[in-house]
């Protein structure tokens, strides 16, 4: 069984169940009850699951649990800030056995809930947060990243990179280093500028400040972005500049701009997770999942602008990484 639930509707229907007469459940925060035997996940998800992205990758993460794990699963798109607390709350009162928090952007609000609801596991993907009912999924974004600095840094002709991202966190502040360590062993005295919109899904907010980078000079760009991504990409063809995809393979939106993506199969480590938790396996720590995880995180298809030999170039310097031979604290 799926759930679909609107984030309004979400919040007036559980409501209803918990606090009216629908269902017997107490109102207390510390009670979880579930109604049938079945294995319960949810999902609450920052934006839309239709956009070609992080969001979407989150929500095929629990249906690929359903299928292979047998479990019950509901979603919440567009969860925003002031409301993950009530979301994720809500979740834990109907039952759930796990609830996944999609985003860094999370982190407080699990803190603030889970101590207090001891029965209910939470994930917060991308977070950093632990505790004894808290673990944090991490795809190590650091290693990806450097590989397409060496990318960039080898293409760009003004020497000026530039990354933009929603919200400055952990991961984005990661993914932006290894940016930056990845470009510079090509380069050392090459320019990396950062910019967080503020929104990952502002079409218009992603539009303008890739502009604005453009018009600094900047010649390659690294975006992570949710439904804007295809924004980043497509404007980045229009002036004539490269650009990498994320989270997906999105070598097609662009294919003129786009060098190689990030691919990070979100779906696969969520229900790697999903997998130890039903087995009551999982940890209150932060798993980290990198290049070593192919299945989980990997480079996607090149562009035909990048050359066979810097191809095999970042391929080398790739399984160097999983070997440990190349350090990149």
């Amino acid at each position: 069984m799926s759930t679909n639930l609107n984030r309004r509707k979400f919040i007036v229907y559980t409501s209803a169940i918990v606090c009216g007469s629908l269902i017997p459940v107490a109102c207390s925060n510390n009670q979880t009850t579930t109604s049938t035997g079945n294995f319960k996940i949810a999902i609450a998800l920052p934006g839309v699951i239709s956009d070609k992205a992080w969001n979407q990758s989150g929500y095929e993460g629990v249906q690929l649990a359903k299928q292979k794990l047998g479990v019950e699963t509901a979603h919440v798109e567009k969860v925003s800030q002031p409301d993950q607390t009530e979301v994720l709350s809500d979740f834990a009162r109907r039952g759930y056995n796990v609830v996944i928090a999609h985003g860094g952007q999370f982190d407080a609000a699990i803190q603030q809930i889970a101590p207090q609801f001891p029965n209910t596991f939470f994930i917060g993907v991308n977070g950093n947060v632990k505790g004894a009912n808290i673990a944090s999924l991490r795809i190590d974004h650091l290693q990806a990243s450097y590989l397409c600095g060496i990318v960039a840094a080898t293409m760009t002709k003004s020497n000026k990179l530039a990354y933009i991202a929603g919200q400055e966190f952990q991961a984005t502040q990661e993914e932006l280093r290894g940016f930056e360590l990845g470009a510079k062993s090509v380069k050392k005295d090459i320019k990396i500028s950062s910019t967080f919109t503020g929104d990952w899904n502002d079409v218009a907010k992603a539009k303008e400040a890739t502009l604005a980078l453009i018009s600094t000079g900047a010649d390659v760009i690294y975006q992570w972005l949710d439904s804007a991504s295809a924004t980043v990409l497509q404007t980045a063809s229009d002036k004539g500049v490269y650009a990498f995809g994320n989270t997906n393979d999105q070598l097609e939106i662009a294919p003129k701009a786009v060098l190689t993506s990030a691919v990070k199969h979100l779906d696969v480590a969520i229900t790697y997770l999903a997998e130890l938790a039903q087995k009551k396996e999982l940890k209150g720590e932060v798993y980290k999942l990198g290049l070593e995880r192919p299945d989980i995180l990997t480079l996607g298809k090149f562009s035909d602008a990048v050359p066979q030999a810097l191809q095999k170039q970042v391929l080398g310097v790739k399984q160097q990484i999983i070997d440990k031979k190349v350090s990149l604290n």
